[in-house]
Order: C-alpha cells, then structure tokens, then sequence
C-alpha cells in the first residue's frame, strides 16, 4: 500500500491512491506542527515512518483515521499511546489536540462536490 505525504488540498485521484488498501477508510499520521499528513499503508506507525524521514517531529505527529464518505475524522491509533505527553490511551483526549488534528485533515482530505 502507497503512502502519500499530503502538503496542499488533496486531489480525488491521491484520496482513490490512499484508499486502495483498506477501501472505507484511511489511516493517518498527523504533524499538526507543519500542517501536513501521511496517509495510506497499512498503520499507522508506517504513515509516522514516512513523516519521520520527511523531517518530522515525533511528538508532532499523531494517529487518526479518515472516512471519506461520511466525512469523518476518528482519533484512535497505538502511536497516539504517549504518557509523557499527557495521553495515556490510543484515543486522542485533549480536545484542543483533536480539533487541530481534525482541521488540518479536513482541509488536506475534503474534497469538496
């Protein structure tokens, strides 16, 4: 499975290239520091993988998925597992972190019709 590094507004042709593995949805690795994702593969610890070697941070990035049809931005993933930064579980808690997270993949991921 591809993994795509989203900088701008996503075409409907890279949504259809991230989607080809899992079909329904897409996993992500947020960098809600530079405003770019990772999306596509398997896990979501590969999308990190590739943001990592891109010159990420890893404390900027955390895990969530996509689900094109309904719109919908969930955020469980085992990268999100980090007690050092306040989050003890695969769900993201901090609702500020959340509305980050789910602003920066609407606007790289919701292609408008």
């Amino acid at each position: 499975m591809k993994i795509l590094i989203i900088r701008n507004r996503a075409s409907q042709e890279q949504i259809q290239e991230m989607l080809e593995g899992l079909e329904t949805y897409i996993k992500l690795a947020v960098d809600i520091e530079r405003n770019i994702l990772a999306g596509g593969g398997e896990y979501h610890a590969d999308c990190e993988e590739v943001l990592l070697e891109d010159g990420s941070r890893q404390e900027d990035i955390w895990g969530a998925d996509w689900y094109p049809e309904p719109r919908k931005v969930e955020f469980g993933a085992l990268i999100n597992i980090r007690p050092h930064q306040g989050n003890r579980t695969m769900e993201i808690e901090d609702p500020k972190l959340r509305s980050r997270i789910e602003r920066i993949t609407r606007a790289l991921l919701q292609v408008n019709s």
